[in-house]
């Protein structure tokens, strides 16, 4: 249970942290809260690490990555809390309950209530969050049950929320993957060797200068010159980045999302029943599973198409298959909103009635972790709409609205579903 130090501590000072880094369960003790971004390259994770720790959580030194159908890397700030070694508790959740695509829980741990949200396989950027404060849990739980389409809804008993399960937190992360926090190494390879090569040079330079200053430099009186006070000039803070000043363009994801399901759906395997093509902010994915044929109808199936996929996984009874395929470009832009949340609910409400859509809005923030005593809360009006019309149509309806954040589209081969969200000032 939460002792009544940290509610003292909460209510004494604005500026006091509402947020935790780790939670203990059976003994063990699994970082919480970390910054989850998506990752491009498995082989070589560090440089997109090494990039957002400078960009986008500046000071980041501690990542680890979450393997399966959308990797992703989380990174946190180690004088915050975090340790080295540290085993990760979204990335063992997210494994275990692997089954469910989607799924958003809330856990009461002894340090706080723990708040998980994976969408279609991706942890979400706020999707990892230890709340010192329960009201703060619920409504950002309850903000997200407006989304549709959950696989799983995990809530504590006591808040008696129709069509939630209350599970053990300890039987689900012992039955998960484990990943633990490593130190980010902004120094490898060329630039390691470079490093080290002119260091070399310099340390040549300076032994010369030394015996040259030694042996053959004449004595001289030593001149007293009175030393003047030494003038600490101010370290100039950076700039904090915005969310919206880091999104990936919508244009290009909605055009990408398009192009990568039409490819998809030119594998035709005999034998084989596909299902929901699904698109993120990288790429498009979709599986299929076996009814009588065989894994060598659908590996020349694949190859017959020749698409070069971003990944190619059979299950180990080889009746199921998943595969990937990366959109060619997708450029970060910064893009700031123009309207309140107010104006763009009202504006968004105003839009969709005109054309006669239905549309499901819903407020959330997203915060943003600059130090131990420094976060930043971003407003931004969630929307998750179904259409028969593809991202191609909406395209042009939707980048009019500044802030645009793309989450999901799925395609059932009838009906686009979209989600998403807009920045708000």
């Amino acid at each position: 249970m939460l002792d009544d130090a940290n509610f003292a501590e909460g209510e004494a000072e604005s500026s006091a942290r509402t947020w935790g880094t780790s939670i203990t369960v059976d003994g063990q003790t699994y970082a919480t809260s970390l910054f989850w971004q998506p990752l491009q390259n498995q082989e070589d994770p560090l440089s997109e690490v090494a990039e957002a720790s400078e960009g986008i959580l500046e000071g980041a030194d501690l990542y680890c990555v979450k393997p399966g159908k959308a990797p992703q890397f989380g990174i946190c700030v180690s004088h915050e809390g975090y340790k080295k070694g540290e085993v990760v508790a979204a990335v063992a959740l997210s494994t275990a309950l692997a089954d469910r695509s989607s799924f958003i829980a809330v856990f009461k741990v002894d340090e706080g209530w723990w708040y998980t949200c994976v969408r279609n396989d991706i942890i979400l950027s706020d999707g990892d969050m230890l709340f010192l404060n329960e009201e703060d849990a619920k409504n950002q739980f309850t903000s997200m049950l407006a989304v549709p389409d959950w696989g799983r809804k995990i809530a504590p008993e006591e808040w008696n929320i129709d069509d939630t399960e209350n599970i053990q937190l300890m039987h689900l992360l012992q039955r998960g993957s484990t990943a633990k926090l490593q130190r980010i190494n902004g120094i490898r390879g060329a630039k390691l060797m470079m490093i080290v090569g002119v260091s070399a040079v310099v340390g040549l330079w300076l032994l010369s200068s030394l015996i040259d200053a030694l042996l053959f430099t004449p004595v001289k009186r030593p001149v007293v010159v009175p030393v003047q006070p030494k003038v600490v000039k101010k370290v100039e803070k950076p700039p904090v980045v915005k969310p919206w000043e880091t999104l990936k363009n919508a244009s290009q994801i909605l055009d990408g999302c398009v192009a990568n399901i039409q490819k998809l759906q030119r594998v035709l395997p005999p034998g084989w029943e596909g299902s929901t093509f699904s698109c993120s902010q990288t790429g498009a994915t979709t599986s299929w599973k076996r009814s009588f044929g065989r894994m060598s109808w659908m590996k020349k199936a694949l190859d017959k198409t020749g698409i070069k996929f971003s990944y190619v996984k059979f299950s180990d009874d080889g009746n199921n298959v998943a595969v990937g395929l990366d959109y060619p470009k997708v450029d970060v832009i910064s893009s700031p909103p123009m309207m309140s949340l107010p104006k763009l609910r009202e504006t968004l409400n105003n839009f969709f009635q005109s054309i006669d859509e239905k549309v499901s809005l819903q407020n959330g923030t997203f915060t943003q972790t600059v130090s131990e005593k420094e976060r930043h809360m971003y407003r931004y009006v969630g929307f998750s709409f179904s259409s028969p019309y593809n991202p191609t149509v909406w395209g042009e309806l939707l980048t009019k609205f500044s802030g645009l954040d793309i989450k999901v589209i799925n395609y059932d081969g009838n009906t686009w579903k979209y989600e998403g969200a807009i920045y708000a000032l």
